[in-house]
């Protein structure tokens, strides 16, 4: 009986193969480029030319004998064995910065990477939260990536970092240490000199009428506006869409609409500010922060002390009205 021929990966055995004829430079390289989808991303990150990424990623696509991504334009896209390649090299690169965390804190020594990625709404407390932790760790690396939940969600699929805050349970498709931190309540807002400011219990339907100012598309504050009027049966009036909290803050401020924000964020203007909470039935939303990592994911020593370190004492970072 005739057997089939050995494929090119069985005829190398494809183990050893890859021990031989990998480097973790190259490793490292096809890791940037991924997570960039750029070259010139990649050798910006990595202080290397782009003609030394290029080859790099030329002779690690080679050894493998895959395509690994497709380049249009200006635009890197991976193939489908290009994003499986890119998580393995990611687990590789974090296994070693944890292995080099564990042998710095052998040696007395406090250093190491720490990633957070954090939807807008814990932007006004985690520089705050960072700021501590870095007393006690003055010499790691710092990667803080402020992104909306869709995007999110998409990171840490990727496994591209060590921890992720974001506003709303993440879905239960997705497998994922989920840990409540703290109120995240979600106010509706308009100039002080809105006819609205000051009356009370205003009913939903009259808010429906008036031009709201909404979050993009994929941003959870924004799914849960759309969720609350949908119960309702209403459908609500939009007169811009902007992509950012601040941005949202300064249409308010000249106009334009009302709008729903983190409640958090109008703290930081103080109690005296241009910007005034409205008193609607069924607002404040109350929502919260979760802090949130894949299942199985190995904490390093330094995403599991800021983490220590935001469920003791991380909501009282949270800005409070200021007089």
């Amino acid at each position: 009986m005739a057997t089939s021929a050995p494929t090119k990966l069985e005829d190398k055995n494809i183990s050893n193969y890859l021990v031989r004829h990998l480097t973790l430079r190259q490793i490292q390289v096809f890791e940037a480029v991924a997570r960039y989808q750029s070259f010139t991303k990649a050798a910006d990150a990595l202080y290397l030319t782009q003609p030394t990424v290029s080859t790099q990623i030329k002779s690690f696509q080679e050894s493998l004998d895959v395509s690994l991504y497709e380049q249009i334009g200006r635009n890197i896209y991976l193939t489908e064995v290009g994003e499986q390649v890119a998580f393995a090299c990611r687990e590789i690169l974090d296994n070693l910065s944890n292995l080099e965390i564990k042998i710095n804190d052998f040696k007395g020594k406090r250093k190491g990477r720490l990633r957070i990625t954090a939807v807008t709404s814990a932007k006004y407390f985690l520089p705050l939260a960072l700021g501590e932790f870095v007393k006690s760790y003055p010499e790691i690396e710092l990667e803080f990536t402020v992104c909306n939940r869709d995007t999110l969600l998409k990171r840490i699929e990727e496994n591209l970092d060590d921890l992720y805050i974001m506003g709303q349970k993440p879905p239960s498709s997705l497998d994922v240490v989920d840990i409540p931190f703290t109120p995240n309540p979600l106010v509706l807002i308009a100039h002080q000199d809105h006819p609205l400011v000051g009356q009370r219990n205003i009913p939903l339907s009259e808010i429906a009428k008036q031009p709201i100012l909404m979050r993009e598309i994929g941003s959870g504050t924004r799914s849960a506006v759309e969720d609350k009027f949908s119960q309702a049966g209403l459908k609500l009036n939009v007169r811009l869409t902007l992509e950012s909290t601040e941005t949202i803050k300064q249409a308010v401020f000249a106009h334009l609409g009302i709008a729903v924000v983190p409640m958090h964020s109008v703290y930081l203007d103080g109690a005296k500010g241009p910007i005034s909470i409205l008193d609607v039935e069924g607002f404040p939303l109350e929502k919260e922060l979760n802090i949130v990592y894949p299942t199985g994911k190995s904490l390093s020593i330094i995403a599991s002390a800021f983490l220590d370190l935001l469920q003791q004492k991380g909501a009282q970072y949270f800005q409070q009205p200021r007089e």
